[in-house]
């Protein structure tokens, strides 16, 4: 069987030095905000190339507390409108709602699968607060036009940076983008922990220093709260984790290029489509997707001859049943791509032998 993401493997590759680092934080007897969390923070901000970064619980909780700190400051109230994707995952809507914020759905482009940038200026109105972009599968979602709209209405930019570690748009990684990122570092991400895991990258001291106070129980001082606050901390352990994987994802990332160009060069099949790379620069391939209306008879096939698929992901946030009734509009350029997309593998320990097999059964798929 070709495992969709062999995390055993990519485990395999830095064994030495992981085991090395987990102990590392077993002997010191220090578990939470500590020298590890102070190291990794400053690799990560230095790599992404932000001021500021705060080791967080998850992705989603790094959304939101941005949006929570947003509100803290008075930028933002309840009821504002954030503008995101209609075709993301569930987690960049939820952070929104959560905070009693409006989610304004703005269709994607068929051609790359991210937010269509020429109908986000139509879905802005007064109550509009910020733009939400989602670097999804791996591809820059931000353009220049994304950025003028936010000059010309004074909108925060905020990135879901989830799955696009290392991903880069003009010399400047996702993440420094805009004026706050969250990143998610869930197992199966670019950039792994061994658990749930996330931080938040920023130039804005202001925001960073809130968003760690409010991700402490609301306490920048032991005892005292000056916020309702959560308890979002990035663990030790994981931080260490990470601290050593940072280092190989550059060279993680280049295979999973040549992954893709292998499949974009070699897949040639009348039923099947994949997403435009505009920038190869602006894409770190976390998931390869390919589109087809025949992709469930696709993936029993590739299933039958060893090859594990996963789809990303069956329904969209609107026609979820926790979002029943709550957006009223037609969104039919996300239900297609919510109906035809296929991950194939990629990672950076799929094989050339077997990126070879998945593009021959590929091919003879009648």
């Amino acid at each position: 069987m070709i495992k969709f993401l062999d995390l055993q493997a990519v485990t395999k590759q830095h064994e030495e030095e992981i085991k090395e680092a987990a102990n590392r934080v077993i002997e010191s007897g220090w578990y939470l905000q500590g020298k590890e969390n102070e190291r990794f923070e400053s690799n990560f901000s230095n790599y992404i190339g932000a001021k500021c970064c705060i080791g967080v619980a998850n992705g989603l909780d790094a959304l939101r507390l941005i949006l929570r700190a947003y509100i803290e400051m008075e930028i933002m109230q309840e009821g504002d409108e954030i503008i995101v994707p209609a075709n993301t995952y569930i987690a960049s809507i939820l952070a929104i709602t959560d905070n009693r914020l409006k989610p304004i759905l703005v269709e994607p482009s068929l051609e790359t699968l991210q937010i269509d940038d020429s109908l986000i200026e139509q879905a802005v109105t007064p109550k509009t607060k910020a733009i939400m972009i989602v670097h999804l599968y791996g591809q820059c979602a931000y353009t220049d036009k994304i950025g003028d709209i936010c000059k010309k209405y004074d909108l925060k930019l905020i990135e879901d940076n989830a799955q696009a570690h290392g991903c880069s748009f003009k010399g400047r990684k996702t993440g420094s983008l805009g004026d706050a990122a969250a990143h998610s570092f869930y197992p199966g991400k670019n950039l792994g922990a061994f658990g749930d895991a996330g931080a938040i990258t920023t130039d804005d001291v202001q925001l960073a220093s809130l968003v760690r106070t409010l991700a402490n129980y609301g306490s920048s001082t032991k005892y005292v709260f000056e916020y309702q606050g959560l308890n979002s901390r990035l663990d030790e352990i994981q931080a260490a984790i990470l601290d050593v994987k940072l280092k190989y994802l550059d060279d993680d990332t280049q295979r999973r290029k040549d992954v893709a160009r292998y499949y974009i060069e070699n897949i040639n099949h009348p039923d099947i489509t994949f997403p435009k790379v505009n920038d190869w620069d602006a894409h770190v391939f976390h998931l390869f997707p390919i589109l087809s209306w025949r992709r469930y008879e696709l993936q029993a096939y590739l299933t039958e001859n060893g090859v594990q698929t996963l789809i990303h992901y069956p329904i969209p946030p609107h026609l979820q049943k926790c979002y029943s009734g709550f957006f009223s509009s037609k969104y039919p350029i996300t239900e297609k791509i919510h109906q035809t997309e296929l991950s194939l593998p990629i990672s950076p320990v799929v094989t050339n032998v077997e990126v070879s097999n998945i593009v021959d059964l590929i091919n003879t798929f009648k």
